[in-house]
């Protein structure tokens, strides 16, 4: 059963790299990426269980969390074209 998993998981994710390599805007590639991290995360516990090495959980939820913080990264610094942006607008 998990190995089916496994196995759609690593469809799923072949599928979601050929939508980042061919995304016609920069927030579909941006959208593509995350799910690649989620997808990656749900691979580390399938096979985590699968193996029998509970621990691979912990490091998915580390990755879970980089992937959220670098997303939003990403589209803060396009939105502002600066990652130091504080909100505020510039007079001249």
């Amino acid at each position: 059963m998990f190995a089916a998993a496994v196995l759609s998981i690593l469809v799923a994710l072949v599928l979601v790299v050929f939508r980042a390599l061919k995304g016609p805007t920069l927030f579909d590639r941006v959208l593509a990426g995350n799910s690649i991290g989620t997808l990656a995360i749900l691979l580390l516990a399938a096979v985590g269980f699968l193996t029998g090495r509970p621990e691979w959980l912990d490091i998915g939820i580390t990755y879970g969390l980089l992937n959220l913080i670098s997303t939003l990264a990403i589209l803060k610094f396009f939105r502002h074209g600066d990652l130091a942006h504080d909100g505020e607008e510039k007079t001249p």
